[in-house]
């Protein structure tokens, strides 16, 4: 298949390295600086135990119309960087072509093909005044769920921790052949992409940790494994957890497992950083809305108190300001 990755960072350069390698006719849609990178060393891509691999027959390039119709567009980037994007996808689609975004946290596409009363409704979050649903006809999209662990190290290299699962679905939960081939692409290139038949179940799943983790790694400046294992930030998490379900059982989901299951899964990831904590220290804008904030949204949609949730929200917001304000970038220093 023809496959557009916009995007080369950790979750994207895993993927399309990985896609490339089993055979798929991959583009990369980058930035300048990655496109040299790649161009000129291909992209190499270091696996958990210690072998590398490099993908050469890759297409790179800036230009959307150079790149073409495509088979699948898969977009991987963080969810306030899909707008950007926008003007530029119409030469990437065909009548067939089908998109699929990997973005963390609730989608913008979340109430769309749900059914009940919040059909069709915005989540203003993610989606503030309703562009992203406009440019992206959601009768394009399939719903993926991405739980590897990766690393962008440099331009065109990705290390890959841990993880390799990509579940896939259709947004009203139906069986399609165009799910089905998906899927198979992503088999072919070694990751587990199961067809879910109710795939919002496990967006809210890994959320469910991302939305504590994430902030919480960011303010203290601490891997899941520390988190885990510390009772205080062990026991914030929970309770931030526990809010998070009680709304989204309110939306129709149930969790497939137990909230002590789930940090158990964080805490095995050992001495990561999560990506928001890399974002901290890279000085980059930390995917915050998406994580935390689409909860919190849908928390008041439902009618449902989510003070634990509420603080760290505000503390990572502010963190994130000021960090806008000063132009700087947030880290640990080791002193002598």
């Amino acid at each position: 298949m023809k496959i557009a990755v916009i995007g080369a960072g950790a979750i994207g350069g895993l993927v399309g390295a990985k896609l490339a390698l089993a055979g798929e006719e991959v583009s990369f849609l980058v930035r300048a600086r990655h496109v040299e990178a790649i161009r000129k060393n291909g992209f190499r891509l270091l696996h958990p135990d210690g072998t590398e691999q490099v993908a050469r027959e890759i297409r790179v390039t800036e230009s959307y119309a150079e790149a073409g119709v495509q088979d699948v567009v898969i977009l991987a980037m963080k969810a306030h960087q899909v707008e950007e994007v926008l003007p530029h996808l119409p030469k990437l689609m065909g009548p067939d072509t089908v998109i699929v975004p990997m973005q963390n946290g609730i989608p913008f596409w979340y109430f769309n093909r749900h059914g009940g009363a919040l059909e069709g409704s915005v989540v203003r979050t993610v989606d503030p005044e309703g562009t992203l649903l406009a440019g992206i006809d959601p009768a394009r999209i399939l719903g993926c769920v991405v739980y590897p662990a990766s690393e962008l190290l440099a331009p065109g290299v990705v290390k890959h921790i841990e993880g390799e699962r990509f579940p896939l679905g259709e947004l009203d939960g139906s069986s399609s052949e165009r799910v089905q081939r998906v899927s198979e692409a992503f088999v072919r290139a070694g990751f587990k992409a199961p067809v879910l038949d109710n795939i919002r179940a496990e967006i809210w799943l890994k959320l469910w940790g991302n939305l504590s983790f994430n902030p919480i790694s960011s303010l203290t400046h601490s891997t899941l494994v520390d988190i885990c294992q510390y009772p205080l930030s062990r026991e914030l998490a929970a309770n931030m957890m526990r809010e998070a379900q009680t709304v989204a059982g309110k939306l129709g989901i149930e969790f497939r497992v137990s909230l002590d299951k789930r940090i158990a899964g964080a805490e095995k990831v050992g001495k990561h950083k999560t990506s928001m904590l890399q974002d901290i220290e890279a000085g980059r804008a930390p995917e915050i809305d998406a994580l935390v904030g689409s909860v919190v949204e849908l928390a008041r949609m439902t009618d449902t108190p989510t003070p634990h949730i509420d603080t760290v929200f505000a503390l990572v917001k502010l963190l994130a300001r000021t960090m806008a304000e000063e132009q700087g970038q947030v880290r640990l220093r080791a002193v002598a």
